[in-house]
């Protein structure tokens, strides 16, 4: 196919088109989307339908502003509130459980690779950087995964696993650079290790901090006339954050993400609108990701690979990863052994650790290829294993409950600065017997009808308009608590 502007959009556009019909068919069967985009990409490359892509500079490239975006959108998403009970073990897993799944799983590629039937022949210290590229939990799999299928996990396991997806991205980063160091140079002290670590976490999770704050107070500084341009303005401080602090030497991924988490746990202008923007950017990015990295790969090279590939991912599913997790989570006394059992499932692997299998071939790491080629056949299998039986395993382990209802309120919402809840309330009899229209009907202290909706219309509201039996009332209040269900069908969402 010629390279024209006009080809180019085309397949673009059939990419995109023809990934989401399918992702919503798989949905149906439990297929994580992503996987989806991910085969479609493979579909359309160099063994499918013959679309030529193998630039890993330019995968890397777009692969950094996905990831960066996916993290700081996971991060505003993260409520302090939440994860503050759980920081400890989140942020154990995703430090301490990352280099543990290193370890674990490079002493095993590199004691597989001494039989020549795996057909792999990897030295101790590539087998350490291949396992290094996919010792973290991918955080757009997790964060995908969980909020698609709308799972609710008991005993604060939600937050745990999105902290920790969120926060080892960072940690696999830069032992997968500290590695490739370590293959090149041929000898790295201990002390440069250490130094080269702290000075990443130092730096990405210090200035990631700070210009977290500086961005939220120039958000709230400014006075544009158009609101649209706020969700702009943020995405430039994404890239100015993540940029700026690898610039000094820090852990942008990190960095990116620890903003994120303190812009969404305080009061911005127009948060609401930055939050949905960065949402449909994050989904665009995830699937422009994958399908490039789809593309990316020679699905015939992987044929070579398969026996080890599979070794290497039953490993890290059902020994690597759960034992690094039990390890992690040995003082923390509370969480039961069923909970422990369903973090070490939640081990996805995703487009990060394909991201990470870049850098390999860019520095020209002689098995570059084999890490490469190895680590897509592990992802794949890792969402085909996990990623389709997660719901299962939740209910199995007992650790998810049904999802509860969303409220129903009519698409409106309310912005964040007027410390008010919307509530919703069903008319029924009882509510009309000493009178039918509004303003006779006992209401909660304190709330404020805003709309009713009968059937498929809309009432503004008055004190003489009359009410009838099934009627749904919208209303605002500043006393209600926050998701708790009251009396009378009266319940109410923040």
């Amino acid at each position: 196919m010629i390279i024209t502007t006009g080809n180019i959009l085309l397949v673009g556009s059939l990419l995109l088109i023809v990934s989401i019909v399918l992702s919503k068919a798989g949905y149906r069967f439990g297929v994580p989307t992503l996987l989806i985009f991910l085969i479609a990409g493979m579909l359309f490359g160099s063994d499918g339908l013959g679309l030529q892509f193998h630039n890993a500079s330019e995968a890397q490239f777009i692969g950094v502003i996905a990831l960066s975006i996916i993290l700081f959108t996971g991060g505003l998403d993260t409520r302090f509130s939440d994860i503050k009970p759980i920081m400890s073990p989140g942020v154990m897993l995703s430090t301490l459980g990352v280099v543990l799944t290193t370890l674990f799983s490079g002493l095993f590629i590199y004691w597989i690779s001494g039989f020549g039937w795996t057909s792999i022949t990897l030295p101790l210290t590539t087998s350490l950087l291949l396992a290094a590229t996919m010792s973290s939990t991918d955080s757009a799999s997790v964060f995908n995964i969980l909020r698609s299928q709308r799972m609710s996990l008991k005993y604060n396991l939600r937050p745990m696993l999105e902290l920790e997806s969120g926060s080892n991205d960072p940690m696999a980063y830069m032992l997968t650079l500290m590695l490739i160091q370590v293959v090149g140079v041929g000898n790295v002290s201990a002390a440069d290790v250490v130094s080269m670590l702290a000075v990443q976490f130092a730096v990405g999770g210090l200035g990631g901090f700070l210009l977290g704050r500086a961005v939220v107070l120039f958000i709230n500084k400014l006075r544009l006339n158009n609101a649209s341009l706020y969700p702009i303005i943020m995405l430039g401080n994404v890239f100015f954050i993540y940029s700026l602090i690898d610039k000094c030497g820090g852990n942008g991924f990190l960095a990116v993400y620890i903003a994120g988490i303190v812009v969404g746990n305080s009061r911005i202008s127009y948060k609401r609108e930055v939050s949905t923007f960065l949402d449909g950017v994050t989904w665009l990015l995830q699937i422009v990701l994958f399908l490039i990295l789809g593309l990316l790969v020679n699905p015939h090279e992987m044929w070579s690979i398969a026996g080890a590939g599979l070794l290497i991912g039953l490993f890290m599913i059902l020994v690597g990863r759960p034992l690094s997790v039990f390890i992690c989570l040995l003082p923390f006394r509370k969480l039961n052994f069923n909970s422990r059992l369903f973090v070490s499932w939640v081990g996805l692997r995703g487009a990060a650790p394909i991201l990470f299998a870049t850098y390999p071939i860019i520095a020209d790491v002689e098995g570059a290829n084999i890490i490469f080629n190895v680590v897509f056949f592990v992802t794949i299998l890792s969402l085909v294993v996990q990623g389709t039986t997660l719901s299962s395993m939740g209910k199995w382990l007992g650790v998810s409950e049904p999802q509860p209802e969303t409220p129903d309120y009519f698409g409106v919402e309310i912005p964040e600065e007027l410390e008010t809840s919307l509530n919703a309330m069903d008319v029924t009899a009882d509510m009309l017997v000493d009178g039918v229209t509004l303003k006779e009907v006992s209401l909660p202290k304190g709330a404020l009808v805003m709309l009713i909706r009968r059937g498929h219309n809309y009432i503004v509201p008055n004190g003489s308009v009359q009410l009838l039996e099934g009627d749904r009332l919208l209303m605002i209040s500043q006393e209600v608590k926050p998701r708790e269900t009251l009396k009378d069908g009266y319940d109410s969402c923040q």
